[in-house]
């Protein structure tokens, strides 16, 4: 699992942003490239978020679980069809989250950076295993 802390060595992610807030999203873009990862993208809707996982791959995909266009939910259920990628809901909004998973890994805004740094360690470990 890649360390995330700023004084660890750093393996870096590639990772799609998912918000339909452009200040949050440039916000939390800074905080992730402060840990040493590179964001491929932001994108703010469900159908922008589901191209641009097929088109840059991302090693992890941090979601806003409501979008103005679309739903966060169901961009990452449509992205995981294709392939695994593991991910991060982010929420203003604890009880609309009612039809992720349990296992879902859900972070409430606002939330801080160790915050984000745990659930990225806990998405990271959550990858199914390969036979």
């Amino acid at each position: 699992m890649p360390a995330t802390r700023r004084n660890d060595p750093v393996t870096a992610l590639n990772i799609l942003v998912v918000e339909d807030d452009a200040l949050i999203g440039m916000l939390m873009s800074d905080m992730l490239a402060g840990l040493g990862h590179a964001v491929c993208a932001v994108e703010g809707s469900e159908a922008g978020a589901v191209a641009a996982a097929a088109r840059f791959q991302p090693d992890l995909m941090i979601v806003d679980a409501h979008l103005r266009h679309g739903s966060g939910v169901s961009a990452v259920e449509t992205i995981l069809r294709s392939r695994f990628i593991p991910h991060v809901f982010v929420t203003g909004d604890k009880l609309g989250t009612q039809r992720l998973k349990t296992e879902a890994i859900v972070i409430e805004k606002p939330f801080r950076e160790h915050d984000l740094v745990r659930a990225i360690e806990r998405a990271l470990a959550s990858r199914p295993e390969i036979p």
